[in-house]
């Protein structure tokens, strides 16, 4: 029996949880509520599916499934797989210098935050050498409200900002501690943290408004670096420790660019230099030591899985390349087991093996779905997303080079950073368009630049200024605003390679 009408029990078998919610929650609401992490990358609207659940034996979805009496909750989703999240990027050699450090902490240590819209990864380091001494990530907890930042903001617009907000300091405030305890520190000994993100996720960590990253002409309140008490921000460290955001520069292009442009030394290079960090966003740098434009467009998530019918992130039981082998088409699994999913290196190697084999046509057409196994497909919907993320960072390149007043073949060195630009294979990526054909031979991956840069401002004061003066001296280009961006983003709709970045 029900003690009150208006509330029921709902009994999460994953967990052995029973929780008590009010009548109308939904499923998706109590999940969270039950401590659960859950993926609900459209925002809870009911379009990815991604949040199915069984409910004393019925299959619905967590975010449509109202509850209107006692049940028991099963959920497909299992969080013991973890996702394979890119920690390591080069990191430049540079003087540990700091600044002036408390007295009272014998073993002082230093921490860098990596903070991106799907993943989370911090850095330790020994407060006096500047060794590394552990590192710790973590799929961003946000992921339930939104798998990308338009959705996160949307959210928070509508509820608020307190509970997007805590449950990123909470996740950090854990890893650093695991990190701490990794490394033989205490948590207390941690008495300088750096930071780095998206414009979006600067904004949610530190509880500043986003009204204004959502609507045109889509402008962050702040762009300079912040910096704010630890305890502040519910981080448990050395009570006088100070977060220091990085620089943001514009729009979505955010603390994490300047880190990589950081890393990467744009302030210095003498050749033309194009940086692309393909992730949920697509940010974006063109230029060298005599100027860069930076830009940022909206990929959507396809490349983390999200929108994707049988997509999920690089993790065990994901399919994370495709190939032909004597003309038939062939796959590997993370884990070498029977595959789960597609991650978005699979996603666009299989895209560009069936455009191949005629497959799929140079429209984006797909005559049917085709089955890697029972359960993993690749379906027209897909084929369309990803022609969607690739046609936007095709636009954002070519829009780049027009504003510098330069020639795709003008380029020497094509960077790529994060986790995506690691693992993708520059045949499939070029060969599709999303990368210009003309750069094959000039890629350069650096793996996660920007922690790489974040680490960098964590050990030298004078890095940390450096990165200011990059952010302050980048022009910001808003594709948004330009009056043709939307025709030469149709015009990089198409996978006919011949169509792909005329040079020019």
């Amino acid at each position: 029996m029900e003690n009150n009408q208006n509330t029921y029990k709902v009994h999460f078998k994953e967990l052995g949880v029973t929780l008590r919610v009010e009548k109308g929650t939904t499923l998706l609401q109590a999940e969270i509520a039950a401590g659960m992490v859950a993926d609900a990358p459209c925002g809870g609207r009911g379009k990815c599916g991604k949040c199915r659940a069984l409910v004393d034996g019925k299959e619905v979805l967590a975010c449509q499934t109202k509850i209107e009496k006692d049940c028991q909750v099963h959920f497909f989703q299992k969080e013991g797989k973890q996702a394979h999240i890119l920690k390591s990027g080069a990191l430049r050699s540079v003087r540990c210098c700091p600044g002036i450090l408390p007295q009272e902490v014998r073993e002082p240590v230093l921490a860098a935050v990596d903070l991106g819209t799907t993943t989370v990864v911090v850095y330790l380091m020994d407060g006096k050498s500047g060794e590394l001494l552990c590192t710790r990530s973590a799929l961003n907890p946000q992921r339930k409200y939104g798998a990308d930042v338009v959705m996160r903001c949307s959210y928070v617009l509508e509820h608020g900002p307190d509970s997007v907000s805590r449950c990123i300091q909470e996740a950090i405030d854990q890893l650093l501690k695991e990190a701490a305890e990794e490394a033989g520190r205490k948590r207390e000994d941690i008495v300088k943290i750096v930071m780095a993100g998206n414009t979006c996720m600067h904004h949610l960590f530190l509880k500043i408004p986003v009204d204004t990253l959502v609507r045109a002409p889509y402008v962050p309140k702040i762009t300079k670096s912040v910096k704010q008490k630890a305890l502040e921000c519910g981080i448990q460290v050395w009570k006088d420790a100070e977060v220091s955001w990085l620089p943001n520069i514009g729009g979505f292009v955010g603390a994490d660019t300047t880190a990589c442009m950081l890393e990467t030394e744009f302030d210095k290079r003498r050749e033309l230099t194009l940086l692309v960090d393909i992730g949920t966003n697509g940010e974006m740098v063109l230029g060298n030591c005599d100027g860069y434009t930076v830009c940022s467009t909206a990929a959507g998530p396809a490349f983390e899985g999200a929108k994707i019918t049988c997509g999920m992130r690089g993790s065990q039981g994901a399919i994370d390349h495709v190939y032909l082998k004597d003309g038939k088409v062939e796959f590997h699994v993370i884990g070498e087991e029977a595959p789960a999913g597609i991650c978005g290196s699979g996603l666009l190697d299989a895209v560009y093996c069936l455009l191949q084999t005629g497959w799929i046509q140079e429209d984006g057409y797909m005559k049917e779905p085709w089955y890697f196994s029972k359960e993993v497909l690749l379906n027209q919907k897909d084929v369309r997303e990803l022609q969607l993320a690739k046609a936007a960072i095709a636009a954002g390149i070519r829009l780049l080079c027009r504003k510098r007043g330069c020639r795709i073949s003008d380029i020497q060195t094509l960077v790529l950073a994060g986790a995506f630009g690691n693992y993708l294979d520059p045949a499939s990526a070029c060969g599709l368009g999303l990368l210009p054909e003309l750069l094959r031979e000039k890629i350069l991956p650096v793996g996660n630049a920007a922690g790489a840069g974040a680490r960098l401002a964590a050990l030298s004061e004078e890095e940390f200024g450096r990165a200011e003066r990059m952010a302050k001296n980048a022009e910001f280009l808003e594709l948004a605003a330009e009056p043709d961006f939307m025709d030469v983003y149709v015009d990089e709709m198409s996978y006919a390679k011949e169509d792909c970045y005329a040079d020019g």
